[in-house]
């Protein structure tokens, strides 16, 4: 008699464990199907954008000569005036757009400083450039951090490529939110290395990374290369798959190549649409 109750007992309690493992795939699989999220894909973006365009800056910015303003982001108004110290060891740049918004050339308000130490010419093997930021704003969003450039020579290809480490945080425009953002980058110089003008500039990027935002924590890689043409106000091509912590994988399409201010987000087959600041 004892045998048979418990055999009843383990039975039942097999049956309840089955419910139980039942009961939360249902509520997994209702979770995923409701997965629609596309805030961190945006932030993601916007970062990826923020600091590679101060590299843009300083990059452009040490082809300058002092008290010259960078061709690029200059408009009626003059936005970013360049002072070089070439005395100092290592020796820095000042990119300064001033207090007040300026609208640049690109369409996007800055004000702040960008500045820039480096131990050699950007186009230098071997150089280190290290890029901060002193009160910078990009469209009212706080650029805070750092991100070290170092020029690794060139690669098999005779192209000259940068490793690229950034930690940074953005402060989002008249919110409290705000991106913690970190990154480890190649970026690899594949078209207009051999002109002096800026915009004919091509480079490709990949790499990984990992960032937080108020909905959590995520990491990326990049899984087809990043392609920033300077000609270009955003990224035309590439794609980056986002895992967020407890949620499905995000893949990030920044398009075929055509220049425009849209990407898209594939989440569990469905695809949304995004716009990047």
């Amino acid at each position: 008699m004892k045998i048979q109750q418990i055999k009843i007992a383990l039975f039942a309690a097999l049956l309840a464990n089955v419910f139980f493992m039942v009961s939360c795939n249902r509520i997994k699989t209702k979770d995923n199907n409701n997965d629609n999220d596309t805030e961190m894909s945006k932030d993601n973006s916007m970062a990826e954008f923020s600091y590679n365009d101060a590299m843009n800056i300083a990059d452009e910015a040490s082809n300058v000569n002092s008290g010259d303003n960078l061709g690029n982001y200059k408009t009626a108004s003059n936005c970013a005036t360049v002072t070089k110290d070439t005395t100092t060891n290592p020796r820095t740049i000042t990119v300064d757009f001033g207090a007040s918004n300026c609208l640049c050339n690109d369409g996007r308000y800055r004000r702040g400083k960008v500045l820039v130490t480096y131990t050699g010419k950007y186009r230098d093997a071997g150089s280190v450039h290290t890029i901060g930021f002193d009160n910078y704003f990009v469209n009212d969003n706080q650029i805070l951090g750092s991100k070290t450039v170092t020029n690794m020579g060139l690669n098999a290809s005779n192209q000259s490529y940068f490793n690229i480490v950034v930690n940074g945080k953005i402060i989002k425009a008249n919110t409290t939110d705000s991106i913690m953002w970190s990154s480890n980058r190649t970026r690899t110089w594949i078209q207009g290395e051999a002109t002096q003008t800026w915009t004919d500039d091509i480079y490709e990027i990949t790499g990984n990374g990992s960032g937080q935002n108020k909905n959590g924590s995520f990491t990326m890689s990049i899984i087809q290369p990043l392609v920033r043409d300077l000609s270009c106000k955003w990224f035309k091509s590439g794609k980056v798959e986002l895992q967020p912590a407890g949620k499905l994988l995000r893949t990030i399409d920044y398009g075929n190549g055509n220049c425009d201010n849209t990407a898209t987000v594939l989440i569990n087959g469905n695809t949304y649409s995004i716009v990047l600041n």
